[in-house]
């Protein structure tokens, strides 16, 4: 893969790996510097990534170095090995006693790309200064959600650590966590307690052969691993669910923040008609979009239902949440917009109420048990309200009638 920069390696002095200690990276060149030097070179050498072999002797330079990384554009991975904790929210941890550096190169290319992928989102955006994307520029952690696995002691103490931080769906089953993984997308998987080495391995095994899960962060948090698996982003940790987090959190904000960047870069293809933030449409393309969709109904004789869904809770990252959700599992021809008062209305062109009605509640369904506020004991729970097209409706009129039908749903 190609870079813009080179590999710094930081570490003491009396620990300063060799450049032919890293000789499977296939990455040139690699320059290696002790903590005294680190900040100076980093800053003169604009490079691809940085990794930390060892933050011992570092003092304050690793907090200094961490904040120096996280300010750079295009994005920049900071790769360490055994991180200490808490850790730094950009520190992606590596841990040099499971498989030496033979997977440190896949963890890098895994993060490289993401560099890529952010080198190619400023670029359309500065080559299309007047597109009507608005890039977030929040913490990438509010709008990640990790799928938790397990059954046993440290379930709990896991659910709440990470439920403080994020979204957190439970699955006490591989059964279940496998149709949760299929309903929706996940920026982390935490294995938990409860399952034997055989079990474990053959879910690694299975996430591995999945394109769709290859480089998701997975942390093992129990027990450890004999064999090896083609996943970048996989460490095992068998530590207090608060270590835990504190290491595993920055994997998880980087495959959030690549998720952010895969829907700005469809919006700018979509010429800034989708929301990035939701991979829905934008407020004012989906009234217009609706308009013109009526009208082609009314001349066609067919019809069109609209749904609405309006959620007990209006917490931002739960609404962007249930938005992605519905992005997902919309029918191609569907479409759908987060209004600003929270609710989320899709239209369903060529559907009958009936048929409407039964998709309808299947996306809520879907919405309930997969979407999570930040407070771990709060749930949703959509109300659903329908309609559908008359002869001589507009888009006004269909909606006006369709809020009407949202608070007789509410009360």
């Amino acid at each position: 893969m190609s870079q813009q920069g080179p590999l710094v390696v930081v570490a003491s002095r009396e620990h300063q790996p060799s450049v032919t200690s890293l000789p499977d990276l296939n990455i040139v060149p690699v320059v290696d510097v002790d903590w005294s030097e680190a900040l100076k070179a980093v800053e003169q050498l604009q490079p691809a990534a940085v990794f930390v072999t060892t933050t011992e002797g570092a003092g304050a330079a690793f907090d200094s170095l961490a904040s120096q990384v996280a300010a750079m554009q295009p994005y920049t991975p900071l790769i360490v090995a055994d991180p200490i904790t808490p850790s730094p929210d950009n520190a992606l941890p590596y841990s040099s006693s499971n498989g030496g550096f033979d997977r440190l190169g896949a963890r890098l290319k895994a993060a490289l790309r993401v560099r890529t992928l952010h080198t190619t989102v400023l670029r359309r955006l500065a080559s299309n200064p007047a597109a009507p994307i608005r890039q977030p520029d929040n913490d990438p952690i509010q709008d990640a959600t990790v799928l938790l696995i397990g059954r046993g002691a440290a379930y709990p103490a896991l659910s709440v650590v990470f439920g403080e931080r994020l979204g957190v769906v439970g699955a006490l089953s591989i059964e279940a966590a496998a149709k949760h993984l299929n309903a929706r997308n996940f920026d982390g998987v935490i294995i938990g307690e409860g399952f034997t080495p055989r079990v474990v391995d053959a879910l690694l095994t299975v996430l591995a052969e999945d394109t769709r899960f290859r480089n998701l962060p997975i942390v093992v948090a129990t027990g450890n691993l004999v064999a090896t698996y083609d996943l970048p982003n996989l460490e095992v940790m068998s530590d207090e669910p608060a270590h835990i987090a504190s290491a595993f959190l920055p994997l998880v904000r980087q495959h959030a923040f690549e998720a952010r960047l895969y829907r700005t870069l469809k919006s700018l293809d979509a010429g800034g008609l989708l929301d990035p933030r939701t991979g829905l449409l934008t407020v004012d393309a989906f009234h217009r979009e609706l308009s013109t969709a009526i009208n082609q109904t009314q001349s066609q004789g067919g019809r069109l239902s609209v749904a609405r869904f309006s959620l007990d809770q209006k917490q931002e990252r739960l609404l962007f949440d249930a938005a992605r959700i519905l992005s997902r599992l919309m029918r191609r021809m569907d479409f759908g917009t987060l209004e600003n008062d929270g609710s989320i209305i899709v239209a369903f062109p060529d559907v009958e109420p009936r048929n409407a009605n039964m998709i309808a509640r299947r996306l809520s369904s879907v919405m309930k048990h997969t979407a999570h506020s930040t407070k771990h004991a709060l749930r949703i729970d959509p109300y659903v309200a329908l309609t559908a097209s008359r002869p001589n409706d507009s888009a006004k009129s269909l909606l006006v009638r369709l809020n009407d039908e949202a608070r007789s749903a509410a009360s």
